[in-house]
C-alpha cells in the first residue's frame, strides 16, 4: 500500500502597510499619530451640517489632543492664525514623544507623521504648509499621512502635496466610510458619493498615494451593501484600506439613536465574515491598514465586543487563516 503525503500548503500572506513599508524602504516604518488642536470639520462648524458625523465624539480619536477644549477653531477662511507657533511646537512635542517611545519599545528607526484626528486639510493653506513642512523636517521621517475628507481637498493643496512626494512618501487618508448617499445623509456625513468619486480620483491623477477609510455595519445596511461600497472603492484605484467596525461611544448622535433603540450595532459574527469576504476581494497591489478598532474606556456604550481590539485582531487573523490567508 503506497502511503500518500500530505503537504500544507503556505498560507498567502495579506499585502499589509507593514508588508508595503517593509518592501519599499527595507525597514520596519512606523507612523506617529498627531492630533493639532484648532483642526475642526466643515460638518462641525456648520459649513456643511452641524453635529458632526453621527458616530464621532472626535476626543476619542484624538489620544495625542491635550488642548481639547480649546475655542479657537480654523477653516479655510480663517485669514490669520495666531495660533501657528503653539501648533508647530506641539507637532514637535508630540512627535518627539510617541518617537521616544517606539525607539524604546521596539528599537523603530523611520517614521511616518500622520495627521490624524478632524480634519487635516480644513485649514489656510499657509497653516497647512508650515504643518506639513515642520513634520517633514524631523529626523528619520520619510513622510506624512493626512487624514482629511473629500470636500476639504483644493487643487491647489493636490498640487502642493504632488510636489512633495516627489521627494518624500505622502498619502491622503479620505473617510469614505459608504458610497450610499442615503447612509452618508442619515450618519450626517455632509458629502456625496460623486463628490468622493471626483476628488479620489483627481487625488489619484497627481500620482499621490490613497488609503480609504470604510466604516461596516452603518445604519441599515446589509453585508451586500457593505461590499459594494468596497467595490466602488477599488474602482477608484486606491492603494490602500482601513476597515473600521461602527461603534457608539456617548456624547454623539449615534447615542441618541441607539438608547432609542433605533440602531443596533454590527454583530461580531458579521464583521469578522465581511472583512473577511472583503480581504479575499482586494487586489494584491492594495494594501491593507487596518481591520478592525474599538475603544477600551466608559465612553464605549456598544456593541462591547470592540472593547478589545487585539482580541478581535486575533479573530479575524483565525478566519483569515480559515480561507489561506496570513494577516
Amino acid at each position: 500500500m503506497v502511503k500518500t503525503i500530505q503537504t500544507k500548503v503556505p498560507l498567502q500572506e495579506v499585502n499589509t502597510l507593514g508588508r508595503y513599508f517593509k518592501k519599499k524602504f527595507k525597514e520596519k516604518v512606523y507612523k506617529v499619530p498627531i492630533s493639532i488642536s484648532g483642526f475642526t470639520c466643515p460638518n462641525i462648524d456648520g459649513t456643511v451640517a452641524k453635529g458632526g458625523c453621527s458616530f464621532c465624539e472626535n476626543d476619542s480619536f484624538s489620544p495625542n489632543l491635550q488642548d481639547k477644549k480649546s475655542k479657537f477653531k480654523l477653516s479655510p477662511k480663517t485669514t490669520e492664525n495666531p495660533f501657528l507657533e503653539n501648533q508647530l511646537k506641539q507637532l514637535e512635542l508630540q512627535f518627539n514623544a510617541t518617537k521616544n517611545r517606539l525607539e524604546k519599545k521596539f528599537g523603530a528607526k523611520k517614521f511616518i507623521v500622520y495627521f490624524q484626528s478632524f480634519t487635516n486639510t480644513y485649514a489656510p493653506f499657509e497653516t497647512l504648509k508650515a504643518l506639513y513642512e515642520k513634520a517633514l523636517s524631523f529626523d528619520n521621517v520619510l513622510g506624512l499621512s493626512i487624514g482629511t475628507r473629500t470636500d476639504c481637498v483644493t487643487d491647489e493643496i493636490l498640487d502642493y502635496l504632488k510636489a512633495l512626494s516627489l521627494h518624500k512618501e505622502i498619502w491622503v487618508e479620505y473617510g469614505v466610510q459608504s458610497f450610499y448617499d442615503e447612509t452618508l445623509h442619515q450618519i450626517n456625513r455632509g458629502d456625496t458619493a460623486s463628490n468622493m468619486r471626483k476628488w479620489i480620483a483627481k487625488t489619484k491623477e497627481k500620482g499621490l498615494l490613497v488609503c480609504a477609510h470604510l466604516i461596516y455595519g452603518l445604519p441599515n445596511e446589509t453585508q451586500k451593501m457593505m461590499l459594494h461600497t468596497l467595490d466602488e472603492t477599488l474602482k477608484l484605484n486606491v492603494d490602500s484600506i482601513k476597515f473600521h467596525p461602527l461603534y457608539v461611544v456617548k456624547n454623539t448622535l449615534l447615542t441618541n439613536e441607539y438608547k432609542k433603540g433605533k440602531f443596533t450595532p454590527i454583530t461580531e459574527e458579521l464583521y469578522i465574515d465581511t472583512v473577511v469576504k472583503s480581504i479575499q476581494k482586494l487586489p494584491s497591489h492594495i494594501n491593507v491598514q487596518r481591520i478592525t478598532a474599538g475603544i477600551n474606556d466608559n465612553t464605549l456604550l456598544s456593541p462591547l465586543w470592540c472593547r478589545n481590539k487585539h482580541q478581535q485582531i486575533n479573530k479575524i487573523r483565525k478566519a483569515l487563516r480559515e480561507v489561506g490567508l496570513e494577516y
